[in-house]
């Protein structure tokens, strides 16, 4: 079996070889800063793997000793946990949900798909304590679940955010026509945010971090400012009372004249969450460049609970207080169309002038940032890709330089991106039309995955004869929520697949249009599919799950001695037990 204690030996060798600009050569002169710089995109080293090692055992001991930096601090994490996802899904997608839904149906959407996130975020965060590897959760697919459901989870994932990074730099170029900008500059804005994007994953993991902790606490702001004027408003602070008036007649809570126009209106919400929820996992995928997971993520997974409920579901509330969804303006021409934003709506509607302008740079913000995470997270999803044997050796994806860059799928997601360019096409909203079909529901198959891999890590636990108590973080929902997560993400797959197959009016409707709804809601399932068999009939190997006795629970534990991690455990119990209850109540939720 693999030397855990190698493992910590080749990190930190590994983080004094980059050290190069301090290095003093022969002559006694210092390395050149640009020499430095040229010499941090050679590759690390990594000592061979014993050629004796079953696939498993090379697989958890490669992706266990990845060399990437461990450079995020706690602050970096919990911030990317409280705003990460905050994007425009949320400042203008919800708009189209509000339009199709009504406000009730909007946040019955919304909270459905708020608690099966919490349960699979503190699934995850269970899991990345434990085991903070390359590729993250992708990763625990192949190590708790299958090879081909692996495969499959991983190849999903870098797809849904080689899709995401041209929509989103697309999408930032939109912008700026808010303004005015003629629409012949937009490639030259599209150049602009692709080179912002990619020089900012240039400088690493602490650049995305810098990076995202800035964002973030951008679009924070904004939201609770929008919070406590939305609460005025509605209070009637710039005129009549508002109350729920666009809640009754003539208006109505609902979309739709019967019960089931009503429902399928609601269950379209769902599309529009995974969007909006998009990235709520990217906590897990940093657990392996980050300095202290065991302190910073249980914390980073617990606020997750306070975003949804504070920054999703109070905002879409008062939105949904603020603004009918008959309204005729929430019918935009992009998903970065801060005119269409409800958001907006509310305040120009309430007489508040100067802030659309100001949502509008933070909307720009928003998909720089989701831009920004598309780069990072591919290229990680990448490389573990190839450490997991799943990519051909020649495209050489495991790379990483001495800076702890992923560099080859940096460069791979990049090329991508130019994509983007698209935007000046006559063909542009068909391209993209079909890209965002791909990613449509790649979300809730990622989250789906995450909840079956934590059922799968207990039940490993328990056939191996161990127990919850060596672990790090128990996630507070338990394996009872991860059930639940998995149910309840198949339900609301099933509710798509009828939403798609027989949309609101499907009677009226051609049968090449009901086609092409069908697989813009639906496509990436058929391709999820494609990858699982492919990859079954390519292995021949027709077991459904890895058996509970054979899952590898051991290799990359970042706390490699059980018995003092323990009494460390019990001991920090100890002490949480003798706190007042107001104490021991934050650091539950907190």
């Amino acid at each position: 079996m693999f030397d855990i204690e190698k493992q910590e030996k080749n990190q930190v060798n590994i983080e004094s070889n980059s050290l190069s600009s301090i290095e003093i050569v022969e002559t006694g002169t210092t390395v050149s800063k640009w020499q430095d710089f040229k010499d941090s995109f050679k590759r690390i080293e990594m000592d061979e793997l014993d050629p004796s090692l079953t696939d498993a055992e090379r697989v958890a001991i490669a992706t266990a000793r990845v060399p990437l930096k461990r450079h995020l601090k706690a602050r970096h994490v919990q911030m990317i946990a409280i705003g990460g996802a905050i994007g425009t899904g949320l400042f203008v997608g919800s708009g189209a949900s509000l339009r199709t839904a009504g406000p009730a149906g909007l946040l019955i959407g919304y909270g459905i798909s708020s608690s099966f996130i919490l349960c699979m975020i503190c699934a995850l965060g269970e899991m990345a304590v434990e085991f903070p590897v390359s590729g993250g959760f992708t990763t625990y697919t192949t190590r708790f679940v299958d090879d081909s459901f692996g495969f499959a989870a991983n190849f999903n994932y870098a797809l849904q955010w080689l899709v995401i990074l041209p929509l989103e730099i697309v999408s930032a170029s939109i912008t700026v026509n808010y303004w005015g900008t003629p629409k012949k500059y937009r490639d030259g804005f599209v150049a602009l945010f692709w080179l912002v994007i990619v020089s900012i994953n240039l400088f690493g993991v602490k650049g995305y971090g810098e990076a995202e902790f800035f964002f973030s606490s951008c679009k924070v702001l904004l939201i609770i400012g929008f919070i406590i004027c939305g609460i005025c408003l509605v209070c009637g602070a710039r005129g009549p009372y508002v109350g729920g008036k666009y809640w009754h007649h003539p208006y109505g809570a609902f979309v739709g004249d019967t019960a089931g126009a009503r429902f399928k209106g609601t269950m379209s919400v769902f599309t529009s969450a995974a969007f909006a929820f998009g990235g709520s996992e990217m906590v897990g995928l940093a657990a392996a460049e980050t300095d202290n997971p065991r302190k910073a993520i249980p914390k980073a997974t617990k606020q997750v609970f306070w975003r949804l409920m504070i920054f999703y579901m109070v905002s879409l509330t008062l939105v949904g207080l603020l603004v009918s969804h008959k309204d005729p303006r929430l019918i935009g021409s992009s998903s970065a169309d801060a005119a269409a934003s409800p958001f907006v709506i509310a305040l120009v509607s309430h007489g508040i002038k100067g802030l659309p302008s100001l949502f509008n740079v933070v909307i720009c913000i928003a998909v720089l940032s989701v831009g920004n995470s598309s780069v990072y997270a591919c290229s990680r999803t990448l490389a573990a890709f190839s450490e997991q044997g799943y990519a051909m050796k020649w495209m050489n994806l495991e790379y990483i330089d001495r800076a702890g860059r992923p560099i080859v799928g940096i460069i791979i997601t990049s090329i991508f991106g130019l994509l983007g360019f698209v935007a000046a096409s006559n063909k542009e909203g068909e391209v993209f039309n079909w890209l965002y079909a791909l990613f449509g529901l790649s979300s809730l198959f990622t989250w789906g995955g995450i909840c079956l891999c934590h059922i799968r890590f207990r039940r490993a636990l328990s056939a191996q004869n161990r127990s919850t108590a060596e672990l790090s973080f128990i996630s507070p929902m338990g394996v009872i929520g991860s059930y639940y997560g998995f149910i309840l993400i198949l339900c609301v797959l099933i509710a798509e697949f009828w939403v798609g197959a027989w949309p609101n009016g499907y009677k009226e409707m051609s049968s090449s249009a009901i086609a092409t709804n069908f697989f813009e809601t639906y496509l990436s399932l058929p391709v999820l599919l494609i990858a699982y068999i492919g990859r079954k009939i390519y292995k021949k190997n027709w077991k459904l799950f890895i058996p509970s006795d054979q899952v590898d629970i051991d290799t990359g534990r970042r706390e490699v001695d059980l018995v003092a991690l323990k009494e460390q455990i019990a001991l920090e119990k100890e002490e949480m037990a003798n706190k007042n209850f107001v104490i021991r109540a934050y650091h539950f939720w907190c």
